[in-house]
């Protein structure tokens, strides 16, 4: 229980996380929380994509919400088309709470989300091109041609209603972290110079909700732009995106985090030389050091795929945080074993696991909780790059 006094914010701040860490990190290795732009994140975030669009799944969110805050996760993910909004809007009752209680103070978390994909309205409708239609031609927030694939959207004013709606939906006046989900949509029916300008146009946009205190900062969040060598077409550069960033803001911009899949089986972001900074090749985290973003893995069980087996080419790893009892196994199960290597990689600010009830929480704060797996095991673990992701 939070008992000082203290007058909060409406975002994470540098005093807020500094104190949720020093709460919650006694007796835990000193990466368990990582800093970042003098914020503290915690090495495990909860996400919040998987599940059916029901009510039992959002009481289950809203149950592992809470427990992760007790159990000392401090990062939040999540998106506006996530389960049709409905994993926005649990985590924003679930904090809710625990804000009303006394538990934890808004200062004290970093809560992320994400536009592009056209969200639906708490179950997914009869004619879901009709719905995406209307919702952003149909309501002037975009031209057809904005309208990316039939779902996808980056235009200005559709960009802008989103956070709104999310800010709405979370219960938050200020989302720390909002991202521009998978813009590599855009470059599957659009050439890199139009992609460009519509980079540019959302940045533009999102700058102005940073003016006015409606987030924090902003960046991308990708599924396959980042893991492609540069001459796919979902290929997204991150020295050209911050490029863009500059265009608009100068050195003051907010473009600052990306977020990407890292896993045993999705290893390009530290496998792959797929960047370019001033010149050199680099990967994915090297880029992100260099260009100074937070970075964000996703998916580090690959949608459950990594807690049913191990890759054939991970050596074992032990129980990475004591058992809470006997006669379990001295080596890790599948699922310790994939995230403890995606809370292992170095360079990584936070690995995001989804979390949809009270036991997933459990089992991955012990790995919270557990020392990270040595360098070379996660250079053993890491596959070599597949051909191509470099060139």
């Amino acid at each position: 229980m939070v008992t000082e006094l203290i007058k909060d914010r409406a975002f994470a701040t540098e005093a807020g996380t500094q104190r949720f860490a020093r709460r919650h990190g006694r007796d835990r290795p000193a990466d368990a929380y990582r800093a970042m732009y003098r914020l503290q994140f915690s090495a495990l975030g909860l996400g919040t994509y998987l599940g059916p669009a029901d009510a039992a799944t959002d009481v289950r969110y809203e149950a592992a919400v809470e427990a992760a805050v007790r159990h000392g996760i401090n990062v939040f993910d999540t998106a506006s088309n996530y389960r049709c909004q409905r994993s926005e809007r649990a985590l924003g009752r679930a904090l809710g709470r625990l804000f009303e209680r006394g538990e934890v103070y808004r200062s004290e978390l970093i809560v992320a989300s994400k536009v592009g994909f056209v969200p639906f309205d708490g179950a997914p409708p009869p004619d879901p091109t009709g719905w995406m239609q209307a919702a952003t031609v149909g309501r002037g927030l975009a031209s057809a041609g904005e309208l990316a694939a039939g779902c996808h959207c980056m235009a200005p004013d559709f960009v802008r209603a989103t956070l709104q709606q999310s800010l709405a939906n979370l219960g938050l006046e200020t989302i720390d972290v909002y991202f521009l989900h998978n813009p590599e949509t855009q470059l599957q029916v659009v050439d890199r110079a139009t992609f460009r300008d519509r980079l540019r146009r959302a940045f533009e946009a999102l700058e102005g909700e940073a003016d006015a205190g409606r987030l924090r900062v902003y960046g991308l969040a990708t599924w396959s732009g980042l893991r492609a060598g540069p001459s796919e077409r979902d290929h997204v550069s991150l020295e050209d995106a911050v490029r863009v960033a500059e265009e608009v803001a100068g050195q003051r911009h907010r473009m600052r985090a990306i977020q990407f899949p890292l896993s045993l089986d999705m290893p390009e972001a530290v496998a792959c030389a797929n960047q370019r900074v001033n010149g050199a090749a680099c990967s994915v985290l090297d880029a992100a050091a260099q260009l100074g973003l937070v970075a964000f893995g996703s998916s580090p069980l690959h949608a459950g795929r990594l807690a049913r087996r191990t890759p054939a080419h991970v050596p074992s790893l032990p129980r990475p945080a004591p058992s809470d009892g006997a006669g379990l196994p001295e080596t890790a199960t599948a699922a310790e074993t994939a995230v403890t290597y995606a809370r292992s990689v170095p360079g990584l600010t936070c690995a995001l696991v989804g979390m949809a009830d009270a036991g997933h929480v459990g089992a991955n704060a012990r790995i919270l909780a557990g020392l990270p797996a040595s360098e070379q095991w996660v250079q053993a673990a890491t596959k070599p790059p597949a051909a191509g992701c470099c060139t």
